[in-house]
């Protein structure tokens, strides 16, 4: 807006009671005003997805044993059969799942997905249909059986991670295409329709003898293939299961991973269930024996991001070849526990609200008559100007420790065409906590909309 109408504006509005004002005003300078809108539930058994946004990922089979990522045999161009002789080494005796479960919930996470099988094709359940699993090894011990049952005894809910792509199966037409070995190997039969008979086998077997499931996790449709049938089945078999986008068809809910969907780390806001999924370590989501890893800073920030804006996130760990988690990835995860526990209130149960103000240089929620200020971005400096809210909290309280925020109204010389003050946070720890995502909860005695928040709108959000 220009500076006149601009002026004529804050001129037809000074009469107005100061909250009337308010609204007036941003719905003039920004648009009309708009409540962010939340991601259609499911209405169904699938609704724990919503409830429980935080989980654990975990990558583990035969490539922990040499250490060098999860793709080991295509990206070390290893011949198939020289692969496999790893299966002989597969004995993992430290293999806790109690354990792993203990670790998540640490973290604050409240469910798992486990690599049933990855692009290798080893198979980490008592499969009938390969022998090229867990039994026929030293261990000789149902992994996904045991995790199953840990998880039921404690009420954890479990995903199951499945891999379409096969280097091993001998009926997957492996075309040199990305994720598949350069074509077929000696003793192959590649035919499509054999391979999805095999798959179709496997997903009925992990749909059918592992109890309640609480999501199915596709990976790798190289080919592309659709066929709704087969996520039907798995909907047959288990109704409270969640099924992400990288099967035969679009399945429940989107998969961003790491930070390469750039449109989904900088989306406003989802118009579907979205799930984004990051490894602790920046090479590889298996076990790496000399893995670089991600700061807490990064992971906090990307956790953050994703929560405030409705959506779930999975966070992964490699387990090392006796079972156990890294040290240097538990540590990861104990500090994210800390840091996610003492904000929890703003993510659990809260509701996306970044459109109440004009700043999108922080993410807002909201549970009742509280709003939640996330500063998941680089603080530039130890205050922060709520725009347009010209009502002050009944109280500021930064959650990270519990300490109370200072704030203001007064006008600043940067509101000096509006010529007046908007809520202002300040003498932030931001040098103290640069290594994390501050959180403030500010407590209103009236509905947040009343209390001087306006949204800038759904188009409006998007023009960062």
């Amino acid at each position: 807006m220009r500076r006149r109408s601009f002026l004529r504006a804050v001129a037809a509005t000074a009469a107005m009671p100061p909250i009337a004002q308010i609204g007036a005003l941003a719905a003039e300078t920004v648009g009309a005003p708009a409540v962010p809108k939340r991601i259609p539930r499911f209405g169904d058994g699938r609704d724990w997805f919503f409830e429980r946004r935080f989980g654990m990922f975990v990558h583990w089979g035969l490539y922990a044993i040499p250490g060098f990522h999860e793709q080991h045999q295509w990206r070390r161009r290893v011949p198939r059969a020289e692969y496999a002789r790893l299966q002989a080494q597969w004995n993992p005796a430290k293999y806790d799942p109690e354990a792993w479960l203990d670790l998540a919930e640490r973290a604050g996470m409240k469910y798992i997905c486990l690599t049933t099988k990855h692009h290798d094709g080893f198979c980490l359940w008592d499969t009938k249909l390969t022998p090229y699993n867990t039994m026929n090894t030293p261990y000789g011990k149902d992994v996904v059986r045991m995790l199953a049952d840990a998880c039921h005894r404690r009420g954890f809910p479990l995903c199951l991670y499945y891999s379409i792509a096969d280097w091993h199966q001998p009926n997957y037409p492996n075309q040199g295409r990305h994720h598949e070995l350069a074509g077929p190997e000696p003793g192959d039969e590649p035919s499509w329709d054999k391979y999805l008979e095999f798959l179709r086998g496997q997903v009925r077997e992990l749909c059918s003898n592992y109890g309640e499931l609480h999501g199915f996790w596709w990976d790798m449709n190289v080919p592309q293939h659709k066929d709704p049938s087969i996520n039907a089945m798995i909907r047959q078999l288990q109704p409270k299961a969640v099924i992400n986008n990288r099967g035969f068809d679009d399945g429940d809910f989107g998969t961003p991973e790491r930070d390469y969907d750039k449109k989904s780390g900088d989306a406003a806001a989802f118009d579907r269930p979205t799930e984004a999924c990051q490894s602790v370590g920046v090479e590889s989501w298996g076990y790496r024996k000399d893995e670089d890893y991600y700061s807490d800073r990064h992971l906090i920030r990307s956790i953050d991001r994703y929560l405030a804006r409705d959506a779930n996130y999975l966070l992964n760990v490699g387990p090392t070849p006796d079972g156990t988690i890294p040290p240097e990835a538990s540590a990861i995860l104990g500090r994210i526990g800390a840091w996610y526990g003492s904000v929890k209130e703003s993510l659990e149960g809260a509701e996306p609200a970044s459109g109440l103000a004009q700043n999108r240089n922080v993410m807002l929620t909201r549970r009742g008559n509280n709003l939640y200020v996330h500063l998941n971005a680089d603080p530039p400096a130890d205050a922060v100007k709520l725009k347009p809210f010209a009502v002050a909290p009944k109280r500021a309280t930064l959650l990270n420790d519990g300490r109370p925020v200072a704030f203001s109204m007064d006008m600043v010389p940067s509101d000096h065409l509006e010529q007046k003050g908007y809520l202002r946070l300040r003498g932030l720890p931001a040098n103290e906590m640069a290594n994390t995502v501050m959180v403030v909860k500010l407590e209103f005695d009236r509905p947040i909309e009343a209390a001087g928040g306006a949204s800038s709108g759904e188009d409006d959000m998007r023009r960062r």
